[in-house]
């Protein structure tokens, strides 16, 4: 879907607010993708998302590293040198790099890293006791560095890890809210609990609103909004926004206008939205 196909903003963002969570894509000759493909990535330039973002009021941003291009951070580490103070990056990286690439990335403005597990991947026993050398490995290092945790993991991969969740002493994003079937309502027992961790989990927690034709197939995703609330009225001052551009395998379904526009009647009050898009994104990213 086109930027000019889109309609019009219902709401202008705040000054300083931040898209928490957007991607880039560079031509294939020049950033190649890596070999475990979960789709074939469009052309997203930083021009036309930084087109999108004038649109929408947006000054400031978090680059979030695609699974299209494995651990080769490249494409997204050049889009940041671009723009500068103003952004700030998450990448994929393996947990044992050296301490100096560490130190380059940070320099560079990266601020966090993915623990990346495909949204479709099927309910596996046992999975998520693979992943905790590497959480464990990571939280060590990031400690260090002040960085954050970024996981995008199917909801229930995010119950499966929520005993280990509540251990960690850094801040953690969820992204996609936690990716819990919106069909199956905000009363549905495992989404309970990502309330419950919001609630009481030691200020750590932080859920992305974003993604979420990965979770609804409604029309508007009108099952999506008691989800959403949910997590607002949890947590308020812990939940960040993000347009999830270029929307992948999604981009012919959806647009950024309209999504945005959807936040917009999550959070029908401007002190909630500055708070979601402005405030947060700030304490959290250390803007």
């Amino acid at each position: 879907m086109s930027l000019h196909d889109e309609g019009e903003p219902t709401f202008k963002a705040p000054p300083l607010s931040c898209d928490c969570h957007f991607h880039v894509f560079g031509p294939a000759a020049r950033y190649p993708y890596g070999a475990d493909l979960r789709y074939p990535p469009p052309l997203a330039p930083l021009e036309d998302y930084l087109a999108l973002a004038r649109r929408l009021g947006f000054e400031r941003f978090v680059f979030v590293q695609p699974s299209a291009y494995g651990r080769d951070n490249a494409c997204m580490l050049d889009a940041m040198r671009e723009v500068g103070a103003k952004c700030r990056g998450i990448v994929d990286i393996d947990e044992n790099a050296p301490d100096a690439e560490l130190a380059r990335l940070h320099a560079a403005g990266v601020r966090g890293v993915r623990i990346n597990v495909s949204p479709v991947k099927p309910h596996t026993p046992g999975f998520a006791a693979t992943m905790l050398p590497r959480i464990e490995r990571l939280h060590a290092r990031c400690a260090e560095l002040g960085w954050q945790l970024d996981f995008l993991t199917p909801g229930w991969l995010t119950t499966e890890l929520m005993g280990t969740l509540r251990k960690l002493t850094i801040d953690f994003t969820l992204a996609h809210m936690g990716m819990y079937l919106a069909r199956d309502g905000a009363e549905q027992p495992d989404f309970r609990k990502l309330l419950d961790l919001l609630r009481h989990g030691d200020g750590r927690c932080w859920v992305k609103l974003t993604g979420v034709y990965r979770m609804s197939v409604a029309p508007g995703f009108a099952d999506a909004a008691p989800i959403a609330r949910a997590l607002i009225e949890a947590a308020p001052d812990r939940i960040i926004w993000g347009s999830d551009y270029p929307h992948l395998s999604f981009a012919d379904q959806v647009g950024s206008v309209e999504l945005f526009n959807l936040f917009g009647t999550w959070a029908p009050d401007t002190a909630t939205r500055r708070r979601i898009l402005v405030e947060n994104p700030q304490r959290l990213f250390k803007f």
